[in-house]
């Protein structure tokens, strides 16, 4: 039982007690930093039950705590808040029994349950770009905070390797290629078929111009563009298993795979399984199939497939075109089938922008409809996009931030601030290769998960590199801090070895805020998991480290002249560190032992 837990239950005890009046539950939250106390009660929904004024309720109920809860050693009223003083002596036991332990238990019950993670989702016709990134390291940071409050995590990506933007990249270099490939080009795969793709766009809007011209209207136009005829006759080809379109096919999309497994290997992330949209797509069409026996589904005059979900508040949704091949529901209907064959999933969570809310509004009630139970499970974490400072990206005209541009940016900047501040001296040149990376892929995803994932956000990253601010680096900076303190220490006297825990130690107030901010770990990996946001492990991570470097600041640690202050200080220091270490790496962050 925690403290929370604790002053709960007798507090509901003095309601009993002193207005002979039962309650269900109480609830205690942090108190005010501008308040004297750890713990607050809001007495103002009780005084029918106490018939007093708000003071003197919060002063009886104080009082009976302080009578009756060794913890708690004094409280003070604000009008209806009473605000709990936790004894110095609880923290510093807790702080007893938490010291040398992890931070995080790997070890799952037997009956975790299994929760599937999506993210990635790339198309096979273009190289990872910023957007990716920022999806990626939110469903990667989820699935580790996941596992970590007790749950059975599958990391999964759906590849989106068929339809007729990746036609569109296959013409393009069919066309205008002349044979190119990423050995001689020297191109990495998956941007060698983004140039084409980007290609594919710039000689359609030729031919849309050049018709218009004609005196032929804009959709017209655009239907009618030659490359778009033959994009669509190659994707009923790819649909009817041409040898010579298959072939081609899996040819580019090899140069792909090939380059987002570099992209994925620097930026640290992997995934337990991969699903291929070119698989899938048949289960999806035998779903259809399954509706259309059971009335839910319709055909139209012009033979497309669609259900009607007016009823619903939403629209008619074509699940088969008239041409009878598939469309984006389709393929991930059949997703949704085969991975909870495979899996048997209890959720699945779906990383996807806010931009696809509708999309996944109208999957979920599919797969409600057609009878899957599994489908309460289904949930959609939507996320804000990435905006750059002249607006919103495209893909089809090349006006993205590639993502591994990006990390090399990003790596360089680290390079040159590190340099700068002068925390490479002693360091071999491979040790220095691997801190810039570390601290400047460390920057790009804290700037990325510190944002509420709900939120759009604005991509900056001179700010993310920033060793004094709201930054990875500040907060690796301290870690390293701590190693270096511990190292420095280790050198006189083995401090590990020493028995520390004595009621006569002198809690400083900040001694004591940073023992609270370590209880508070566990209840912020809780929230974090139940809200899918890596942003309050982000927040929980800054602030500790940001009281650290306070502590560290104003506190004499190895000048200090009592000798189990040292050693209380040092092993707080190294706590802290583990803390740290462990926050941090929830986000997919590495630390430096050095810089």
């Amino acid at each position: 039982m925690n403290i929370e837990q604790k002053l709960s239950h007798k507090t509901i005890e003095a309601f009993q007690s002193l207005y002979g009046h039962t309650i269900d539950a109480i609830a205690f939250e942090k108190t005010n930093p501008i308040f004297v106390g750890d713990l607050t009660l809001v007495v103002f929904n009780f005084l029918k039950i106490s018939k007093k004024k708000p003071e003197e309720t919060a002063t009886e109920i104080g009082n009976y705590l302080k009578a009756n809860v060794a913890e708690v050693s004094d409280f003070n009223v604000i009008k209806g808040f009473l605000n709990i003083v936790i004894a110095d002596s609880f923290w510093l036991n807790y702080f007893k029994d938490i010291y040398g332990k992890p931070f995080i238990n790997h070890t799952l019950p037997e009956n975790a349950p299994t929760v599937m993670v999506e993210y990635a989702s790339p198309n096979t016709n273009k190289p990872l770009h910023l957007g990716h990134v920022r999806n990626i390291l939110l469903g990667y940071s989820v699935s580790k905070i996941l596992s970590a409050a007790g749950n059975k995590v599958v990391k999964t990506s759906v590849v989106n390797d068929r339809g007729i933007h990746i036609c569109k990249s296959m013409i393009a270099w069919k066309k205008f290629g002349n044979g190119e490939t990423p050995e001689s080009s020297g191109m990495k795969g998956d941007h060698l078929v983004g140039k084409y793709y980007v290609a594919f766009d710039k000689h359609y809007k030729s031919e849309i111009e050049s018709l218009k011209n004609k005196g032929i209207g804009e959709e017209e136009a655009k239907a009618n563009a030659p490359l778009m005829k033959e994009a669509q006759d190659m994707l009923r080809k790819w649909e009817a298993n041409d040898k010579d379109v298959r072939e081609l096919w899996t040819i580019m999309n090899g140069w792909v795979y090939e380059g987002f497994a570099e992209s994925y290997k620097t930026l640290g992330v992997d995934f337990d399984s991969t699903y291929y949209e070119s698989n899938t797509y048949l289960l999806g069409k035998e779903i259809i199939d399954s509706g259309l026996a059971k009335g839910i589904l319709k055909t139209r005059e012009d033979k497309s497939i669609f259900i009607d979900l007016t009823s619903d508040g939403l629209d008619e949704k074509t699940l088969l075109r008239s041409d009878g091949t598939s469309v984006y529901m389709t393929q991930d209907l059949g997703t949704a089938l085969l991975r909870n064959q495979e899996v048997n999933f209890e959720k699945m969570i779906y990383t996807v922008g806010n931009e696809q809310d509708y999309h996944f509004k109208v999957l979920f009630l599919i797969l409600k409809k057609m009878g899957y139970a599994w489908a309460d499970g289904l949930f959609h974490l939507s996320y804000g996009m990435v905006e750059l400072p002249e607006g919103k990206m495209k893909s089809r005209e090349g006006t993205v931030v590639d993502a591994d541009d990006l990390m090399k940016v990003m790596i360089d900047t680290a390079a040159a601030t590190t340099k700068e501040l002068g925390k490479v001296e002693g360091l071999t040149e491979d040790e220095a290769a691997h801190l810039f990376q570390t601290i400047g892929l460390g920057a790009l995803k804290y700037f990325m998960l510190k944002v509420d994932p709900k939120k759009k956000m604005l991509f900056n990253p001179a700010e993310s590199i920033d060793f004094n601010g709201n930054t990875a680096p500040f907060i690796q900076f301290n870690y390293v801090r701590i190693q270096a303190l511990l190292r420095k220490s280790i050198e006189g006297w083995n401090f590990e070895d020493q028995a520390i825990f004595t009621p006569n130690i002198p809690l400083l107030p900040k001694e004591k805020e940073l023992i609270i901010k370590l209880y508070n770990f566990n209840a912020t990996l809780s929230q974090a998991a139940a809200e899918f946001s890596p942003a309050l492990i982000a927040n929980y991570v800054y602030d500790l480290a940001k009281e650290f470097s306070q502590y560290y600041h104003e506190t004499p640690i190895l000048k200090e002249e009592r000798k189990d202050l040292i050693l209380f200080r040092l092993q707080l220091a190294k706590t802290i560190g583990i803390a740290i270490k462990s926050s941090i790496g929830l986000l997919g962050i590495e630390v430096p032992e050095r810089m």
